[in-house]
């Protein structure tokens, strides 16, 4: 068997199983072929593949996900009549994925003050944004404004761009591999929430890739405060460190904000 073969054969063995079933084939395809490329066997390789798409995205999903269900209560909401009905639907899903879930207490104030300084933005680009684009209510997009995401899901995807035009929003969510592919749009806003500790464990150098190569006029960024199993560890004084070495001998003017759950930097390039 060649190895493209295997490669592919490997990809569909990984897909069989539910929790891979919905993940960008671009991504399983590149991990897997590091995987196959350290002299593993298929099924070793399926193994550890498996295991390193649990660590960038099947550890923030721990419940089913009934979009279906979610589809049919977001078309009975009207978005512009009934805000906080969409609010509450809102932060409804955003339980269902951890990196939202940990920031909903502190949601009412942790845009408001983290993005205090830009006021109503043109456009704004969500990188591996996960349940982020149902934040959209508390987020300073004008209304005529255009909101880019992306993330590995296809399913979430699809529900996500739903969403957006449920929204009456301009703009569109997409499937990409980060590691294998930098967005290009040029946004006013960025957010890398959570992003880079998650793309790291892929690729030591994605996270300078990201700050490098997004084409932004600002960046929000931010790191967890603690484990998903609630452990601090000392993280945030040592992602402040790992985030300091990253932006060092750029000349960005960069703001710094705690949340309980949360080390956020804005970066204006």
């Amino acid at each position: 068997m060649s190895e493209p073969e295997r490669i592919e054969e490997l990809v569909s063995a990984v897909q069989k199983g539910a929790p891979y079933r919905s993940i960008s084939p671009i991504l399983i395809r590149r991990i897997g072929a590091q995987e196959l490329a350290k002299g593993r066997s298929l099924k070793e390789a399926v193994k550890a593949t498996r295991n390193k798409l649990h660590q960038v995205g099947g550890a923030y999903q721990e419940q089913v996900l009934d979009y279906a269900s979610w589809r049919s209560e977001l078309d009975k909401i009207d978005p512009i009549r009934e805000p906080e009905r969409l609010k509450t639907f809102c932060r409804k899903l955003m339980q269902f994925h951890s990196s939202t879930r940990e920031r909903l207490p502190e949601l009412d104030r942790f845009y408001a003050e983290s993005l205090a300084s830009l006021g109503q933005c043109r456009s704004i680009l969500d990188i591996a944004c996960g349940f982020n684009p149902l934040a959209l209510p508390w987020l300073p997009l004008a209304q005529d404004g255009i909101y880019y995401g992306c993330d590995i899901y296809t399913d979430m995807v699809e529900f996500l761009n739903y969403f957006l035009t449920k929204m009456k929003r301009s703009g569109s969510i997409e499937v990409r591999d980060l590691i294998g592919s930098c967005p290009g749009q040029s946004v006013q806003l960025a957010l890398m929430l959570k992003t880079i500790p998650c793309l790291e464990q892929m690729d030591k150098s994605a996270g300078q890739a990201l700050l490098d190569g997004i084409q932004a006029e600002h960046l929000l960024v931010s790191f967890p405060a603690h484990s998903l199993g609630g452990r601090s560890k000392g993280m945030v004084k040592n992602y402040e460190t790992h985030f300091r070495q990253l932006i060092d001998g750029h000349p960005w003017r960069v703001q710094r904000f705690e949340f309980a759950s949360e080390l956020v930097f804005l970066i204006s390039k």
